[in-house]
């Protein structure tokens, strides 16, 4: 089992939530994020005011995949929110190594 985080630009979430659902992908978490890498931030407006600000509101989204779906998924995901602008994001893969369902304590593959 793999773990593919995705940061990507905010607008992006719902076709890349879609695409996903349609390639048989059962659950995410979203969370809302601000970073930066070769984009270095920008501007934004606050109370009025613009500023600028090092770090650019992103999601980052979190699958969990059986290792014969991680190139789907990777693919999937680089498709459905590309833009072809600076910032676009990262696909990182990482190893599971134990998944524990709570409600039960059961530790398994079955559990995700």
């Amino acid at each position: 089992m793999k773990i593919i985080e995705a940061i990507m630009q905010p607008f992006k979430l719902d076709d890349v939530t879609k695409e996903l659902q349609g390639i048989g992908v059962e659950g995410m978490t979203v969370t809302e994020v601000k970073g930066f890498g070769h984009q270095k931030g920008g501007q934004e407006r606050y109370n009025g005011n613009m500023f600028t600000s090092l770090f650019v509101p992103k999601v980052k989204i979190e699958v969990v995949v059986e290792d014969s779906l991680v190139q789907r998924v990777i693919d999937t995901i680089t498709r459905s929110a590309k833009t072809d602008s600076a910032g676009d994001g990262r696909i990182f893969v990482l190893d599971l190594v134990a998944a524990v369902r709570i409600k039960t304590g059961q530790m398994c593959e079955s559990t995700l």
